[in-house]
C-alpha cells in the first residue's frame, strides 16, 4: 500500500502545500488526480469560501456554504462534496500516477467523502497523499491499519515521496 499523509499547522498551508505539489508534478509529465482546496485570497481567519479544484483538469467546485455571520457550525456543503468525490471517481484509473486529497476530514472520519475513493486508488496500485489534521489524525491512521508514510509538510519531501511511489514497480528492484 502505497499512501502517504502531511500535517500542517497554519491555516491555509495545506490547502498551499498541496496545491503547488499538484502543479509541480503536472508540470513534470505526472498524471495527478483528486481535489486541492484554493482558498479566496479575501477571506478573514473564520469565514473563508471553500472552493476545490478537481485534478488534472475538472471543475472548480465550491464545497462551503454561507450560514450567516453568526453561524459557529460547519459550514462544508456536503452534497458539493460528493459532487467533487463524483469528478474525482470518473478520473481514476490505473493510469494516474497519484491521488491527491486535500484533506481526510471528518466526513472521511465517519466513512463518507473521498474515503471510498482512497481505498480504490490503493486496489488500483495508484499512489495516495493525503492532507490530515489533528482532529482526524487517529481516524486517518486507523483506516490505513498505520500504513501510511508520515512526510514533513514540504513541497520537496511530498513531491519526492510522490515520485518515488509513482515509479513503476519493477524500476525500484
Amino acid at each position: 500500500m502505497r499512501i502517504a499523509y502531511t500535517k500542517a499547522e497554519e491555516r491555509g498551508d495545506m490547502d498551499r502545500l498541496l496545491a503547488g505539489v499538484a502543479e509541480d508534478l503536472a508540470a513534470r509529465g505526472l498524471r495527478c488526480c483528486g481535489i486541492v482546496q484554493i482558498n479566496s485570497p479575501d477571506c478573514d481567519n473564520r469565514t473563508c469560501d471553500m472552493d476545490v479544484q478537481v485534478l488534472p483538469d475538472g471543475p472548480r467546485i465550491r464545497i462551503s456554504q454561507s450560514l450567516g455571520p453568526e453561524a459557529r457550525g460547519c459550514r462544508l456543503d456536503v452534497g458539493a462534496l460528493e459532487t467533487a468525490v463524483g469528478e474525482c471517481e470518473r478520473r481514476l484509473d490505473a493510469q494516474v500516477d497519484v491521488l491527491i486529497v486535500n484533506k481526510f476530514g471528518k466526513r472521511e472520519a465517519e466513512g463518507g467523502g473521498f474515503r471510498a475513493l482512497i481505498a480504490e486508488a490503493l486496489s488500483l496500485d495508484v499512489p495516495v497523499v493525503v492532507g490530515v489534521n489533528g482532529l482526524n489524525e487517529t481516524a486517518f491512521l486507523d483506516f490505513t491499519a498505520g500504513a501510511a508514510v508520515a512526510l514533513p509538510p514540504r513541497a520537496g519531501a511530498v513531491r519526492d515521496w510522490v515520485i518515488a511511489a509513482a515509479a513503476p514497480l519493477d524500476a525500484t528492484a
